[in-house]
């Protein structure tokens, strides 16, 4: 696998997510587009989605309810690029989203793997690679970050690491996209600052990418440790999303 196939494979699974081309993210304007679930959309997005906001670093695409279509145009245009994505900004967002029933729900930072860095690092734990038949019993607050139970039919691989038969570590992967996996991790709270998060999450990268695709990591943009996971994993930032929803009312 070459590192401009796993870029190429990102744009092409944000068009799917954003409504629009691939070489829509790559442009100097902003681009909007009125969202769309489309059926090869990342399995982790609730749709629909009111209002959705995304940069590689080059521009802004956004793709939103057709009846604020006009309110998000101005607003990428008035704060071009990152300025769009700081708090001052998005709280002017959110008030204007809320006369709509609609709010900022979510600012995921995502990764792809640098392969000049990824490699599987050493556990001081026995490690073994899981299949889905492994996850059956593991659909647990515990390991939620690696394992969602709403999506267990899309549960992939893992790799977990054992103190003896105790699982301490879980690194686990859904198929998000047909050609993109996501990885989540967790690890016991008395066995972390051991570096068994960047092992786990480095080996299973690794094993997806023997799959033939292409793993990706995702955050919260505040969650510092699980930013410098991924960093010491092998992965770097690709791209930034900002997501709102529509407020659900009984």
């Amino acid at each position: 696998m070459q590192q401009q196939y796993i870029k190429q494979q990102a744009l092409q699974q944000s068009a799917y997510d954003f409504n629009c081309l691939p070489q829509d993210f790559l442009k100097h304007d902003n681009v909007l587009t009125i969202a769309k679930p489309h059926p090869k959309a990342k399995k982790c997005y609730e749709f629909p989605l009111s209002c959705h906001l995304i940069t590689y670093g080059h521009n802004i695409v956004a793709s939103c309810h057709e009846k604020i279509q006009d309110e998000v145009k101005a607003y990428i245009e008035q704060y071009p690029n990152y300025k769009a994505f700081e708090t001052p900004q998005l709280l002017k967002l959110n008030d204007f989203l809320k006369t709509k029933q609609m709010q900022v729900a979510y600012l995921s930072e995502y990764f792809l793997p640098d392969l000049k860095l990824l490699k599987p690092l050493a556990c001081a734990y026995e490690t073994k690679i899981l299949h889905q038949a492994d996850f059956k019993d593991l659909y647990i607050d515990t390991w939620s970050n690696a394992l969602c139970a709403w999506r267990a039919h899309l549960g992939a691989l893992g790799v977990g690491a054992y103190d003896g038969e105790r699982l301490i570590g879980l690194s686990a992967c859904s198929m998000d996209g047909e050609e993109m996996w996501q990885i989540g991790i967790d690890v016991l709270p008395e066995y972390r600052h051991q570096g068994i998060a960047a092992s786990l999450t480095s080996q299973l990268a690794c094993e997806i990418i023997r799959y033939g695709k292409v793993p990706f990591y995702c955050c919260a943009w505040g969650n510092i440790a699980s930013k410098r996971n991924a960093y010491t994993s092998g992965f770097k930032t690709a791209w930034i999303e900002m997501t709102a929803t529509f407020i659900e009312t009984n």
